[in-house]
C-alpha cells in the first residue's frame, strides 16, 4: 500500500500545468466509531448511575455520541470526495461524505491558501481554503490521506 502510495505522489509531481490532479480525501470512520461507542456507553453510565448533575453530563454525552453516529452514518452512504482540478475545471467537496462536488471554473476561484493560525480546536492545522464563488471550502488537513496531497491542490491551483 505504501508504495501505491509513492507512485501517485511521483504521478502527480510530473504533472504538466494545466493537467488533471486529483486527490482523494480520507474518512475519519474509526473516531466516529470510538465517540459512538464510548460516548454511548459513558453517557448510558451517567445517566444510570450519578445524580442530576451527572445525568446532565450523560445526556450531553448521549447527544455527541449520537452526532457520531450520524457522522458515520455518512461515511457509509457518501464516499469521502476527491477534488479534481481538470484544465479550467475544478470539482470541490461540499465536505467530508456529503455527496456529489460542487463543479466551477478555474476562473471563478479567487484565492486558495493554508490557514496554519487561526484553526479551530476542533480542526487539524493546516487548513487548506479555496474561495470560489462567494463560498470558503474548507479542508483540514486529517481529511487528507498523505502529508503532501493539501501542497498538491495548492500547487495544481496556483496561476500558471
Amino acid at each position: 500500500m505504501r508504495a501505491d502510495r509513492k507512485e501517485r505522489e511521483h504521478e502527480a509531481d510530473d504533472v504538466a500545468p494545466g493537467g488533471r490532479v486529483a486527490v482523494d480525501l480520507a474518512h475519519t470512520r474509526g473516531a466516529h466509531v470510538r465517540w459512538t461507542l464510548v460516548g454511548g456507553a459513558l453517557g448510558v453510565a451517567c445517566v444510570i448511575m450519578l445524580g442530576t448533575l451527572g445525568k446532565g453530563l450523560g445526556v450531553v454525552l448521549l447527544l455527541l455520541a449520537a452526532w457520531a453516529a450520524f457522522k458515520l452514518f455518512l461515511t457509509y452512504r457518501h464516499p469521502p470526495g476527491t477534488i479534481v482540478i481538470d484544465g479550467d475545471d475544478v470539482e470541490l467537496p461540499r465536505g467530508l461524505c456529503q455527496g456529489a462536488p460542487t463543479r466551477h471554473k478555474r476562473g471563478d476561484i479567487t484565492a486558495a491558501y493554508f490557514l496554519r493560525r487561526s484553526v479551530p480546536w476542533t480542526r487539524a492545522a493546516p487548513v487548506l481554503v479555496i474561495e470560489v464563488a462567494g463560498k470558503a471550502y474548507a479542508y483540514p488537513r486529517d481529511w487528507f490521506a498523505g502529508e503532501s496531497d493539501q501542497r498538491r491542490v495548492l500547487d495544481a491551483l496556483a496561476p500558471a
